[in-house]
């Protein structure tokens, strides 16, 4: 680093130093106080953006085509532990969806005012319809909705963050007005592309669709049999037929959640049937992978309850927030067993492996008879077998 310049001119003195740079692997250290801040503000903004996340996953779970996406992200976020081995990287996009939160959140109360005159300017008309009381809430819904989609659009452009929307600094919105410039428009305009295009939602859909087609394609069998079964009137025939179709379901119960982390590692989708891969990474971890399967067993049972009772269309997304709330930490836990799987070479001890499989017995017998068990106490009857929560589309209330 070249010598700094000295001079007696306070103002060159000032602006040398200010250029120097800390030594190499040291960065500089903010004030106490403000260091503080600055990390309980991060600290908050990323756990506002983890609760949008699970919000948002929950509310396109619920709408048909669009919950792809949802599953998408959860396998994205499996996939990533699965290759880094590092929880926290399965929490993805986390600051994006801060911001998205804070634009949802803070447009919806730039537009409440204007929310409020439609309320008055409805009650009005049906007072008096063409009154000018109700003329005037209709010139006012008009203005109010103007500022506000203005407002809203002057808050994306400085970021997008909640204050932003609180607080419109319409002295720095006068200067923009007054002098607009053209490239920075543009500029703008590169950015928000940008930003969107890293959302990669195209990426989520194709990921979630090949995801939901490989977990259909292994478990069409085994639910099949069952809703068989529930239709066969000769009860010793449909017993032998419910065996089968459990029995076959507790295999796929053992490989699938592996086999879905596997191929969002991956993202091949032949390795969806790979099973001889996955009892080779079962054998280098069998605790790690026991203790995943039973998680994501025991996460998913509870939500079977919620289907006792038919839920109101307009609320399905409140069950469906208790599903991405139990789901996406048996996700996150799939792909951290199949890393340590993936990291090491040799098989465990004998004893370990045989532990393992044995304890996996209890859990997908428990699993397989609870979901038979299911169709008997759910509102959907047999057509409940097809919410296989843990695999297919979060959606516990609408099936495929």
């Amino acid at each position: 680093m070249p010598p700094i310049a000295t001079t007696t001119d306070p103002t060159v003195a000032s602006e040398s130093t200010s250029v120097v740079e800390p030594p190499e692997g040291k960065t500089r250290r903010e004030p106490f106080p403000r260091g503080c801040w600055n990390k309980l503000k991060s600290a908050l903004d990323w756990v506002f953006g983890l609760g949008a996340i699970v919000v948002g996953l929950a509310v396109l779970s619920v709408v048909p085509v669009l919950n792809l996406f949802s599953l998408g992200y959860l396998l994205e976020a499996s996939g990533r532990v699965a290759r880094t081995g590092r929880f926290r990287d399965g929490f993805v996009g986390v600051r994006k969806a801060s911001v998205l939160g804070s634009v949802v959140i803070g447009g919806w109360l730039v537009l409440l005012p204007a929310q409020i005159a439609a309320s008055y300017w409805n009650d009005a008309e049906l007072i008096s319809a063409g009154s000018q009381v109700a003329k005037g809430w209709r010139v006012a819904l008009i203005v109010l909705t103007v500022a506000g989609l203005a407002q809203i659009a002057w808050a994306c452009v400085r970021g997008g963050r909640l204050r932003h929307f609180l607080w419109p600094a319409p002295v720095r919105a006068f200067r923009a007005l007054r002098h607009p410039r053209l490239s920075a428009l543009h500029e703008m305009g590169d950015r928000v592309g940008d930003w969107v295009a890293g959302l990669r939602l195209p990426h989520y859909f194709w990921l979630g669709f090949r995801g939901f087609v490989s977990a259909v394609m292994w478990l069409a069998i085994p639910v099949g049999i069952l809703m068989a079964a529930s239709q066969i009137r000769n009860d010793g025939l449909a017993a032998l037929t419910s065996l089968l179709g459990a029995g076959l379901l507790m295999i796929a119960v053992l490989y699938l959640p592996f086999l879905q982390a596997h191929f969002a590692r991956t993202e091949r989708f032949e390795v969806m049937f790979r099973i001889k891969e996955v009892r080779q990474f079962f054998s280098r971890a069998p605790i790690a992978f026991w203790f995943a399967l039973f998680i994501t067993v025991l996460f998913a049972l509870p939500l079977y309850l919620l289907k006792i009772e038919l839920t109101p269309r307009e609320v399905a997304w409140l069950p469906a927030l208790l599903f991405v709330v139990f789901i996406f930490p048996a996700r996150l836990l799939v792909g951290w067993a199949l890393n340590r799987g993936t990291r090491r070479e040799l098989p465990r001890h004998w004893v370990f492996r045989w532990f393992s499989r044995l304890a996996a017995i209890p859990v997908v017998v428990a699993y397989a008879f609870f979901v038979w068990a299911t169709q008997y106490l759910s509102w959907h009857g047999s057509f409940s077998l097809l919410e296989q929560h843990a695999f297919l589309v979060p959606a516990p209330l609408l099936g495929l």
